[in-house]
């Protein structure tokens, strides 16, 4: 979101694997202890990435003015949080990151992260984005974060032809490499 809006900024690399985000200085910013977390040029620190992209996303093009689009945008948002992320993410992450072979990765994580692709693709398969309006939003962009790293995790997705096409439509959208 920094980068499609075109906002300078400092990335801080925080090595969750050695407990960068459980050091007293981080803890002091984020209490939670997780990743990401935006620190604002006064200083005040916002955690969790759908919190951070509302904010950074207010008054821009990715929020629809419209009160359906606008609460579909917020249920898709949720949705990513509980039934996506927890699954996808999380095969990733003992994939790429805790060193698992497929094998190991619980069939559950698997099964469920299937389901959330699943649940995309029939959304996409009659809509150009999430929210169901003409352009993109914020959901767009969060659910695009995971879904198109999702075969490092260990998911094909040459089953989700309407998923792939959206990838490419959002990572253009907000200008992603």
């Amino acid at each position: 979101m920094l980068d499609a809006l075109g906002l300078d900024y400092q990335w801080v690399e925080v090595d969750i694997m050695t407990g960068g985000s459980r050091t007293p200085e981080f803890l002091l910013l984020n209490p939670f202890g997780q990743v990401p977390t935006l620190v604002l040029e006064d200083g005040r620190a916002l955690a969790q990435s759908n919190a951070i992209l509302l904010h950074l996303g207010e008054n821009t093009r990715w929020i629809p003015t419209e009160p359906w689009e606008r609460a579909k945008m917020f249920e898709w948002l949720f949705w990513e949080q509980y039934s996506h992320e927890p699954y996808v993410a999380v095969a990733r992450f003992q994939r790429v990151y805790a060193g698992k072979t497929a094998a190991e990765v619980e069939p559950r994580l698997m099964e469920r992260g299937h389901l959330a692709l699943a649940r995309m693709e029939a959304a996409l398969a009659h809509s150009t984005w999430l929210a169901g309006g003409q352009a993109a939003t914020l959901a767009d962009l969060a659910l695009v974060a995971y879904t198109r790293v999702a075969h490092e995790g260990g998911f094909d997705l040459a089953a989700y032809p309407s998923l792939r096409d959206w990838i490419g439509r959002t990572e253009a959208a907000f200008a992603i490499a």
